[in-house]
């Protein structure tokens, strides 16, 4: 029998969108078509499966939430 032992978390600071990258990015998922910011959605939620060990970054974590913000904007008009 092994027993395996846990990971130390990465203490490192991940990159993220700072404020400025997510204006911007907010302002291009706007101009978009409705599909076009659906398929960045699906693309962004695929990066964001948690598959085995990998974990999202926080990157894909803010572009799927971005995203989906776009279009519930949408939804609501």
């Amino acid at each position: 029998m092994t027993v395996a032992m846990a990971r130390r978390p990465n203490l490192e600071k991940e990159r993220m969108l700072n404020d400025e990258e997510l204006t911007q990015l907010r302002e291009n998922l706007a101009h978009l078509s409705e599909s076009a910011v659906k398929d960045f959605y699906n693309h962004a939620h695929r990066d964001c499966a948690i598959i085995g060990p990998h974990f999202p970054t926080a990157i894909s974590i803010q572009q799927l939430v971005t995203a989906w913000k776009q279009l519930r904007k949408w939804r609501k008009q």
